[in-house]
C-alpha cells in the first residue's frame, strides 16, 4: 500500500494546473496629485488621517506610514494628464509598513465614456518599491458585470510627493 500511495502522489504531482488566458484586456492610467496646501485647485486626493502630531499637508516621515489618503484621480487612456478623460479612480491608500514604502489600496474605476460604461474595483497591497505589483480585481457593474481578474500596475512617474502616475494593466479572467 506505500508503493501505491506514493506511485498516486507522484502521478498528482506531474498534473499540471491549466493555464487561463484573460477574457478581456484592458490598459489605463490614473494620475493622482495629493493636497500639499498650496494646489487646491489642482489636487486629486488629500491626506485625511496622519499620525499623533502630523498634518494634512504633508505625508509623514518615516515611509509615510499611518498616513491615509482619499483619492479622486482622472483615468487617461495614455499617460498625459491632459488627455481626455474616459473616467475618474476614487478610493483610498493607507500607508502601513514603517520600514519600507508601502500601501494598501481599495479603489473604483468609475467609467463613462464612450467605449466603456461601468466601474471595476480593485483591492490589495501595494508594495511601492517594486517595479510591477499585482492587485485583485473583485468585481464591476456595467461592461464590466461581475468581472474578476488581475491588475498589474506599475509607478509610470512620479515628481516628489505631490505627482504620481500609475499604468494598470487589467486583466479579466471571468468575464460575464
Amino acid at each position: 500500500s506505500l508503493i501505491i500511495f506514493l506511485m498516486l502522489l507522484v502521478s498528482c504531482s506531474a498534473v499540471k494546473r491549466k493555464q487561463f488566458a484573460p477574457c478581456k484586456n484592458l490598459v489605463l492610467f490614473f494620475h493622482d496629485i495629493i493636497y500639499n496646501g498650496n494646489n487646491a485647485g489642482n489636487a486629486t486626493s488629500a491626506i485625511v488621517g496622519a499620525p499623533e502630531g502630523g498634518n494634512l499637508t504633508k505625508l509623514a516621515s518615516m515611509f509615510h506610514f499611518g498616513n491615509i489618503v482619499v483619492f479622486d484621480d482622472p483615468i487617461t487612456l495614455d499617460n498625459n494628464l491632459h488627455s481626455k478623460a474616459v473616467g475618474r479612480a476614487q478610493g483610498f491608500y493607507i500607508y502601513d509598513t514603517k520600514n519600507t514604502y508601502t500601501s494598501w489600496l481599495g479603489f473604483t474605476f468609475v467609467l463613462n465614456s464612450t467605449e466603456h460604461q461601468g466601474t471595476i474595483t480593485f483591492a490589495g497591497a501595494d508594495p511601492i518599491m517594486q517595479k510591477t505589483r499585482d492587485i485583485s480585481v473583485t468585481g464591476g457593474t456595467g461592461d464590466f458585470f461581475m468581472h474578476r481578474g488581475i491588475a498589474t500596475i506599475m509607478t509610470d512617474a512620479f515628481e516628489g510627493e505631490v505627482y504620481f502616475r500609475l499604468h494598470v494593466d487589467i486583466k479579466f479572467y471571468e468575464c460575464w
